[in-house]
């Protein structure tokens, strides 16, 4: 499977995680229906389905994997000045908290399945991080498993 892991710097007031790499892997085509299923097998929760929304934000209280289920989206990935990416059913993100991300358009069709490592979302925000947002996002503990490939994955080494 390839795994592309790209860091990025902070761009305008997005934080981003100069420590943590965004991981981006393909799933099997065929699998892609069941992506869900794949990140809840290997411990990640908080299921949520729905698209990708269009303006810049990212999350202080949380890491996420994005899963694409269906349809056809471009992403940007990394605040304003990040990667803008198209993804299709099977693309999967994993996101460190402080990432920007925006969906620049997508299909009619475009479904994403959201997990995080443990817990539900929150601090999910649109504006420049104070001192405490980021002293929240560099105390998260790391996921003991990848979404995708489990407890020999490619996250608890990049990630660690």
């Amino acid at each position: 499977m390839d795994v592309d892991a790209i860091v990025f710097e902070s761009s305008d007031w997005v934080p981003n995680n100069q420590r943590l790499p965004v991981l981006r892997y393909r799933v099997d085509v065929a699998e892609a229906e069941e992506v869900d299923a794949l990140f809840a097998k290997y411990g990640w929760s908080g299921i949520w389905t729905n698209g990708v929304y269009d303006y810049q934000h990212y999350h202080t209280g949380a890491h996420e994997v994005l899963g694409v289920k269906r349809g056809s989206a471009k992403l940007l990935i990394g605040g304003p000045d990040g990667h803008a990416f198209s993804v299709l059913p099977g693309d999967c993100q994993v996101l460190p908290a402080s990432t920007g991300h925006k969906n620049l358009g997508c299909s009619h069709d475009f479904q994403v399945i959201r997990c995080l490592p443990s817990g539900p979302a929150r601090g999910h925000t649109a504006l420049a991080p104070a001192e405490e947002m980021l002293s929240r996002i560099a105390s998260l503990p790391l996921p003991r498993t990848d979404p995708v490939q489990g407890i020999s994955g490619i996250l608890l080494d990049k990630w660690r």
